[in-house]
């Protein structure tokens, strides 16, 4: 693995960490405060993340990303979308079948998503 490679993982996770930031906020504050059902401020705030990320993955994740095509970033919020349909089937998964609280549910949505996203957005914005 490059220097290079491995400096964009770490700005990477770096964002990851800031969108879930984001991600968490939004979803706990709808979900308590707002008294959303929990699957809708579920992809309400990870549609929020999602944008929030593109941002800062265009602007500091991936050199050379500045110069993004329209292509570029329907592929990158494609991807997105399929992300949320993976979220919310864990989401689901583990708040309805496991039985666990939305919030630690969230957790391993987090993960199976993470992954799914590297993979996929570096590509989106590299081309």
């Amino acid at each position: 693995m490059t220097r290079e490679r491995l400096l964009e993982i770490i700005r990477f996770c770096f964002v990851g960490g800031l969108s879930l930031i984001v991600d968490y906020t939004v979803l706990y504050a709808l979900t308590e405060y707002a008294g959303m059902y929990y699957l809708y401020s579920s992809a309400i705030s990870f549609g929020v993340s999602v944008v929030f990320n593109y941002w800062l993955c265009v602007t500091y994740v991936f050199k050379g990303a500045k110069k993004q095509t329209a292509r570029q970033a329907i592929i990158f919020f494609s991807t997105g979308a399929i992300g949320l349909v993976l979220n919310q089937l864990c989401m689901w998964f583990f708040v309805a079948i496991m039985e666990l609280h939305y919030l630690i549910a969230k957790l391993g949505a987090t993960v199976i998503v993470t992954i799914w996203n590297y993979i996929t957005k570096r590509k989106a914005v590299r081309g």
